[in-house]
């Protein structure tokens, strides 16, 4: 796997800042009744594709909340374009990804919540039989 380039960092970094701007104004922040953001955005080498990482915290529907991006692609592209397209070639191509790292930090965060307590109530457990 090759590294990123600046110049794919620096397309990324300001794709991104557009997209956020673009779903604040097409009302794309908030879907069903839960938060959605950028987490990140990868460019391609040839920076013709680029692959936004959405979060979602508190969706109900994850899979609808996907979709409704994706049937809105074209006007998030349209507001892309206006805003980037002096900077680069041509206007990438726009893949949208579920990010999932949030969920996993939760799961992990639970299950070493767990661990504590088992291993703090064992402890407790123990050292009463001790007395």
């Amino acid at each position: 796997m090759q590294q990123e380039t600046k110049r794919q960092k620096q397309v990324a970094g300001e794709v991104q800042e557009v997209l956020n701007e673009a779903f604040q104004k097409l009302g794309l922040t908030m879907i069903d009744g839960g938060m959605v953001s950028i987490s990140s955005v990868k460019m391609t080498a040839d920076l013709l594709e680029a692959r936004v990482y959405i979060s979602l915290f508190q969706v109900k529907d994850r899979e609808a909340a996907m979709k409704k991006l994706e049937d809105r692609a074209w006007e998030i592209k349209r507001e892309l374009a206006a805003s980037i397209k002096h900077q680069v070639r041509r206007i990438p191509i726009l893949q949208f990804h579920l990010d999932e790292t949030l969920d996993q930090v939760y799961k992990m965060e639970e299950l070493f919540k767990k661990i504590h307590d088992n291993g703090a109530g064992g402890t407790a457990n123990n050292q009463k039989s001790d007395a």
